[in-house]
C-alpha cells in the first residue's frame, strides 16, 4: 500500500464470529481429558484417508458413478460433508444443554445429499474440508462432562455424545472406498475393522434381524465374531469380512465345509 493510499477498513465481525473467536482462544486447544480419544484419532485419521481419495479425482471424474447404486461421486462427497455438518449440530446440543438434532426431518438428509450434488465443484470439495474442521472445533470444546451428555442420532436414538467419534469414523472410511478410485478395505487400521463387525452386529441385534453366521479371520489368531446360534462359518481376511457386512460385496470368502454365502441383513 503507498503512503497516500486510504486505509482498507475491515468488515466488522458478526456476534456469530465474535462468538466462535471467543471460544477458540489465542492457544492452541486439546480434547478433553475423559474424550474418547481412540475413535476420534480413528476418525481423524479417515477424514485424511478420505481427502486423499478425493484429491486423486479430477472434477470430471465426481460426475461418475460411485459404488453405491444410484449415488455418483458427488453424491458421496456431498454426504460425507454434510454427515459432518450433521454430526456437529448433535455435538454443539451436548455442549450447549439445547437439544439439536442430526436432521430435523426423516427427508433433510436426503434432500441435502441431492442438493450438494449438484454445487459446483469447488464449493463441493470446501464443503468437505470446511465441515471436518468445524466438527473438530465442536469436539475440542467439548468438556469432560460434555461428553457423556445425550445427543440424538439420524436414527432417533438418544447416545452419548462420545459415540459420535466413531459415527463419524466409520462414515469416512467406508464411503472412500464407496468414491470407487482404489480405496480398499484392506487400507483400514484393525480397529475399523472390528468397530465395523461389532456396529453390524449391534444393527442386526437392535432390529431383531433373523439369522445366524459365524466370522473366521484367517489373518487372526483369535475370532472375528458371531450372530444369532450356530449358523455356518464364513472365513476370509477380516477386510473382507468387514467388507461383505458392510454391503460392499463378497470377495475371497469361503463357507467351511462348502456352500453359499449366507443371506444377510444389511448394516442399516
Amino acid at each position: 500500500m503507498s503512503a497516500g493510499a486510504p486505509r482498507r477498513e475491515l468488515p466488522a465481525l458478526s456476534p456469530e464470529q465474535l462468538a466462535l473467536r471467543e471460544r477458540q482462544g489465542a492457544g492452541a486447544r486439546y480434547d478433553a481429558d475423559a474424550a474418547p480419544h481412540a475413535h476420534l484419532d480413528l476418525a481423524r485419521r479417515g477424514t485424511a484417508y478420505f481427502a486423499r481419495r478425493l484429491m486423486q479425482l479430477d472434477d470430471a471424474d465426481l460426475d461418475a458413478p460411485s459404488l453405491l447404486p444410484g449415488w455418483s461421486r458427488r453424491h458421496v462427497v456431498a454426504h460425507v460433508g454434510y454427515h459432518a455438518r450433521a454430526v456437529a449440530r448433535s455435538v454443539e446440543g451436548a455442549r450447549t444443554g439445547v437439544e439439536s438434532r442430526m436432521y430435523s426431518s426423516d427427508t433433510q438428509r436426503d434432500e441435502e445429499i441431492a442438493l450438494g450434488a449438484t454445487l459446483p465443484t469447488r464449493a463441493l470439495r470446501h464443503l468437505v474440508d470446511h465441515a471436518a474442521v468445524h466438527l473438530d472445533v465442536e469436539w475440542r470444546d467439548l468438556t469432560d462432562a460434555h461428553w457423556d451428555a445425550a445427543v440424538v442420532t439420524a436414527e432417533g436414538r438418544a447416545v452419548p455424545a462420545r459415540e459420535t467419534a466413531w459415527m463419524r469414523a466409520k462414515e469416512v472410511w467406508v464411503h472412500a472406498v464407496d468414491l470407487g478410485n482404489g480405496g480398499s478395505f484392506l487400507d483400514f487400521p484393525p480397529a475399523v475393522i472390528d468397530g465395523i463387525v461389532s456396529d453390524v452386529f449391534r444393527a442386526w441385534t437392535r432390529r431383531g434381524d433373523p439369522g445366524a453366521v459365524v466370522l473366521r479371520a484367517t489373518d487372526r489368531e483369535t475370532a472375528l465374531g458371531a450372530y444369532g446360534q450356530g449358523g455356518p462359518r464364513v472365513e476370509g481376511a477380516a477386510a473382507d469380512l468387514a467388507r461383505w457386512l458392510a454391503g460392499r460385496g463378497a470377495r475371497r470368502l469361503r463357507v467351511v465345509g462348502g456352500g453359499e454365502l449366507p443371506e444377510i441383513a444389511p448394516w442399516f
